[in-house]
């Protein structure tokens, strides 16, 4: 048994940047992780030629700026490379291969209790805190939806999150599932390395360059998102013109707009769309069945294939183990409220770090607004 202020559930950039904040305010704290690192899904779960989406200065975490040297669009070796550095200078001891099995407050004691499997031991470990911060995040677990006849697809079917580059995929028939961020680089990577790749637009998707993206965000700081857009949308046209001759739609809002509504950042071209217009790359519409190797789709096109690879994002994993917590978790584990309420606050101590859809900057205000607050209450109730 142990007992600290603060347990915090996830060793991700949510967890690390929690746990740094309030080291500095001097909160004692665990952080615990159910991988072997922390980090895992930078170190263990993502694509080699992955890069942050949005401009280093929008993801960086509390008190730590970038080098100068970094580029503006940082690299995954570059950006786990600074997550090492972030935890060796703040101090920050996470608790890995512990698998949280239930968590729930106690009002005899009023204090959390965490009941933790340790994976290596298979020993079980609880601890107490006065507050629990569920840093999990919005990724904890690879989601693939239902299709149809998956089960019997007789091909190689994975999550994005178990792709690291196109070598052992060459001369394959290979689906890439989504036209977001991730779904466009697999499908490049995939073409680099010779496969004959295909992609699924299962939804409109604005398609910007990384330097119209680093104009957009400088000029968020003089005018109104609403005539970025309009600037960014005309630049995007121009760059890559009608893109719905080729099975690609534009939604009717515009990028910004839907990254501060919706969380989800417009899909930075890495060359995908140059394949797509050449043929290289083909676009279908949403999968509505799969007959053992092919793949049937709206409109009644069809194709066989190798391997599917689904990009089609994450799902929280907070319901699994979190008992209690209504006031802040809905059923699919993620906030009741959204911006501009206090979504990352609940009651009896519980807060919750990296749900809010804005990636790196919404991370670290998460963790420096609960650190402070967590501060603020232990201050007072030390005075009274």
């Amino acid at each position: 048994m142990e007992e600290v202020d603060v347990i915090i559930v996830g060793a991700g950039p949510s967890g690390i940047a929690t746990s740094a904040c309030l080291n500095r305010l001097k909160v004692s704290n665990v952080v615990i992780e159910r991988e072997d690192c922390y980090a895992s899904l930078w170190k263990k779960r993502s694509y080699d030629r992955l890069k942050l989406h949005l401009a280093k200065e929008y993801c960086e975490l509390p008190h730590m700026p970038y080098p100068k040297n970094t580029p503006t669009f940082v690299p995954k070796l570059d950006f786990v490379r600074y997550l090492d550095n972030y935890v060796a200078h703040f101090q920050v001891s996470p608790l890995l291969n512990r698998h949280v099995e239930s968590s729930f407050y106690d009002d005899n004691i009023s204090k959390w209790s965490v009941v933790v499997r340790n994976l290596v031991t298979d020993a079980y470990e609880v601890y107490f805190g006065k507050f629990l911060v569920v840093a999990s995040g919005e990724n904890s677990h690879g989601y693939i939806p239902p299709v149809n006849g998956l089960d019997n697809f007789r091909g190689k079917v994975i999550h994005s999150s178990q792709y690291d580059n196109g070598k052992s995929y060459s001369s394959k028939n290979v689906l890439v599932v989504g036209a977001g961020n991730s779904g466009m680089e697999i499908a490049y990577d995939l073409s680099n390395w010779g496969a004959n790749t295909s992609i699924v637009a299962r939804g409109p998707v604005h398609l910007l360059s990384e330097n119209i993206v680093k104009l957009g965000m400088f000029l968020l700081k003089f005018l109104p998102i609403k005539f970025v857009d309009t600037i960014v949308l005309a630049l995007g046209r121009l760059k890559h013109g009608n893109v719905s001759e080729y099975g690609l739609q534009t939604p009717t809002k515009g990028p910004f707009f839907l990254k501060v509504k919706t969380g989800r950042s417009p899909t930075i071209d890495v060359g995908s769309v140059a394949r797509i217009k050449s043929g290289e790359i083909k676009v279908f519409p949403s999968i509505t069945s799969v007959q053992e190797n092919c793949v049937e789709f709206e409109y009644g096109k069809s194709r066989c294939f190798d391997a599917i690879i689904f990009a089609t994002g994450y799902k929280s994993t907070v319901r699994n183990w979190l008992k209690g917590g209504e006031d802040l978790f809905n059923e699919e584990g993620m906030p009741r409220l959204r911006l501009p309420n206090e979504y990352w606050k609940g009651k009896s101590g519980l807060y919750c770090a990296g749900f809010s859809s804005r990636g790196l900057l919404g991370i670290s205000q998460d963790a420096q607004n609960i650190a402070q607050d967590i501060s603020f209450n232990l201050t007072t109730k030390w005075r009274d």
